[in-house]
């Protein structure tokens, strides 16, 4: 069973367009935005399970320059 979250990444500033377009582009992103707010992209994103997801965003999304932070929130409905 796959596992939706949305995904919410802090980014140095200036960086949140150019964050948000590479985030865009990964496999598994279904919409990615730059977005007002104590955040400055959040994305959208599947997996095929938790372990997955995790890796996604400590691998993946944390390791784009410009990410200060991310904050993953499991869609439970």
């Amino acid at each position: 069973m796959a596992i939706s979250a949305y995904i919410f990444v802090e980014c140095a500033a200036g960086m949140a367009k150019e964050v948000a377009g590479k985030i865009a582009g990964m496999e598994g992103v279904k919409t990615c935005h730059a977005i007002t707010g104590p955040f400055d992209v959040i994305a959208l994103v599947e997996s095929s399970d938790v372990r997955s997801l995790g890796d996604f965003s400590v691998s993946r999304i944390q390791g784009i320059p410009g990410v200060i932070r991310t904050e993953t929130n499991v869609i439970i409905d």
